[in-house]
């Protein structure tokens, strides 16, 4: 089968790679349909997780078609259409039990990470009755791509974790797929205001028409200053930092209100500061969190009632065979004005 392998910070290629096989009874094997390309994989790529190991198949987001399962798999079978979740789940284990399955003792976050992932023609997928949703009928198989990963993520580590609520004030710092996402189910809670700072025009502009409130470029360094003009000084109720990076990490804590929370989405390969200096005493919760995918099946019956419709996140299509040139794409965002990539596999 066709496979992206990473060989290291900046390298990778498509290449020739063994069909998975089932290892437990509770595996299953999924023919991938279409996959999708991560922030969290360029992350990889600069070399800022050092848990991938040269050799690793990429990828963690994806719908298929099951190809085989193990004995102790009931809930899928040969031919059933599934979205596979970006975090393996026991079930069994006391963090799973805690339902913090993005520490799960035995899965967690893996694919495309310690064992091989989605962006390939197969992949294995452990725990299966646990680890995948059955697709349902009449459902936009693009839009379900969007629920393997950065929907959940945006939900439970921006908006859930940040605790949103009516009339709130919530800034969202970083206007990538992530931020667009929180964006999206910020709107669960009718905050009064969101606000998305950024640096390209091209995703405010998508910001308004995901309906932010208010969109800042921060390039001319006054991005605090206009938004103290907007809350009268008072700063945020919630500020989402959605880009793992010092200086966004940074805005957050400039603009965050006094008994605010800053919620982080980012995935960080640097060390950032924290200002306890000036944030001690203004009791102020910061939070962390990987995602745990534990409102997946949320999620999907909001995307299938059309109350919720990420497919508007998604900007090219390319053929699984044309990888690297998606991941070129989606490396250049603001140039190549990308969101979310889709790849499919039409190999049968």
């Amino acid at each position: 089968m066709k496979a992206l392998v990473y060989h290291g910070p900046g390298k990778m290629s498509l290449e020739d790679r063994a069909k998975p096989a089932l290892l437990a009874a509770t595996d299953a094997v999924v023919r991938i349909t279409k996959t999708s390309i991560c922030g969290t994989d360029l992350h990889i790529l600069k070399g800022d997780l050092a848990t991938v190991a040269v050799g690793r198949t990429l990828g963690h987001e994806g719908i298929g078609v099951i190809e085989e399962t193990g004995a102790g798999v009931s809930r899928f079978h040969k031919g059933d259409r599934v979205l596979i979740s970006c975090i393996t789940a026991c079930g069994k284990c006391d963090h799973c039990k805690r339902g913090i399955t993005s520490h799960c003792e035995q899965g967690g976050w893996i694919l495309g990470n310690t064992i091989d992932g989605t962006q390939a023609e197969f992949v294995r997928i452990p725990f299966a009755d646990l680890s995948l949703h059955a697709i349902p009928e009449n459902a936009d198989e693009d839009a379900i791509v969007m629920l393997s990963d950065i929907l959940p993520t945006g939900y439970e580590c921006g908006v859930l974790n940040g605790t949103v609520k009516p009339g709130d004030t919530v800034a969202i710092v970083g206007a990538g797929p992530v931020g667009l996402a929180t964006l999206l189910t910020a709107q669960f809670f009718a905050p009064s205001k969101i606000i998305v700072i950024d640096l390209d025009d091209g995703r405010l502009e998508v910001a308004k028409q995901f309906g932010a409130t208010v969109a800042i470029n921060s390039t001319d360094g006054k991005a605090v200053e206009k938004i103290m003009v907007l809350t009268a000084w008072q700063g945020v109720d919630v500020a989402i930092e959605a880009v793992g990076v010092a200086d966004t990490f940074e805005l957050c804590q400039e603009i965050v209100g006094a008994g605010g929370h800053i919620a982080n989405i980012g995935v960080h390969g640097k060390s950032v500061t924290l200002h306890l200096e000036k944030l001690w005493s203004k009791n102020i919760t910061i939070t962390t969190r990987l995602v745990d995918a534990v409102t997946t099946p949320l999620l999907l019956k909001t995307v299938m009632s059309g109350k919720l419709h990420p497919k508007q996140l998604i900007t090219h299509h390319f053929e699984l065979n044309d990888i690297l040139r998606a991941y070129e794409t989606f490396g250049n965002a603001g140039r190549e004005k990308a969101l979310k990539v889709i790849l499919s596999n039409t190999n049968p």
